[in-house]
């Protein structure tokens, strides 16, 4: 089957790439700004760009992980990105796997389900949230899989764990919120479930493929520092709610249905960490 990952030199996109290569898909990816060795550039906020390279690629699935955080590319690329992806893969027929975030909800009890209504209280997550809408209105097959924190690539460190490093090395002055809960998950457990999915067609709507274990920052900081064999006695805890702005402090996610229909196990972070 043929594979296309936006984003291939992320964090998730990189570690998918490999595992599909290695799993005998044909596999191509794009990049924005930061190249990778057989990857070709993209910016997916050129409608006429996407639909060029899905034309010529002509995947089975596209897995669209491209997003940014923050600036002022945020909405064209996260939001309107995501809208030219999608109505590229309905024209041509390709099967479309969303990634979106534990960040579309408030925060305000956490346990949240595939049931539950989004409803945002930071601008990144407003845009993702906008983001689902626009898949599903112009792919309607499309699975929309939310997730948290990634962390365990075999590719090297992602931010969720080069920060605490930094920190407790005393190379970079920042606090982790105890007060803010997400349900981290290992990228290469991420991996393998979108590769799973991928293909089942049976599937569409929202999916949440996140870790099992509900935990705050702070102790998931204190978790990667022993992973790594570095004292964790320096990390500093902060509390979101103290900030000016409002945060969602518990995003954590249910990926019970994920379990009940999938072979791949998505480990607590816990478990993964301390293995």
């Amino acid at each position: 089957m043929k594979l296309l990952v936006t984003g291939g030199s992320g964090f998730l996109g990189s570690e998918l790439v490999r595992q599909a290569s290695d799993g005998g898909w044909e596999v191509a990816a794009t990049y924005r700004s930061r190249p990778v060795e057989g990857a070709v550039p993209l910016d997916v906020t050129d409608a006429d760009a996407v639909e060029a390279l899905v034309a010529r690629v002509r995947p089975d699935v596209v897995v669209h992980t491209a997003y940014v955080l923050s600036g002022p590319a945020l909405w064209q690329i996260t939001a309107d990105g995501a809208a030219a992806v999608a109505r590229a893969c309905e024209r041509h027929g390709a099967r479309l796997v969303h990634l979106s975030s534990d960040l579309v909800f408030d925060g305000r009890r956490g346990g949240y389900t595939e049931a539950d209504p989004p409803r945002p209280v930071i601008v990144y997550g407003e845009a993702k949230a906008a983001a689902e809408r626009l898949v599903t209105a112009a792919c309607p097959g499309t699975l929309v899989v939310r997730t948290s924190l990634l962390l365990d690539s075999s590719l090297g460190f992602g931010p969720q764990e080069a920060r605490p490093l930094a920190a407790a090395r005393g190379k970079l002055d920042m606090g982790f919120f105890s007060d803010e809960l997400r349900s981290p998950v290992s990228v290469r457990d991420l991996a393998a479930a979108l590769l799973e999915v991928g293909p089942r067609r049976d599937l569409a709507g929202p999916l949440h493929l996140a870790g099992a274990d509900t935990i705050d920052r702070h102790e998931l900081a204190r978790l990667v520092c022993l992973r790594h064999g570095v004292d964790p006695a320096p990390l500093r805890a902060a509390f979101a709610a103290d900030l000016p702005e409002l945060r969602p402090l518990d995003c954590s996610l249910d990926s019970s249905r994920a379990a009940a229909l999938l072979s791949t196990r998505l480990r607590g972070i816990r478990e993964v960490l301390v293995a």
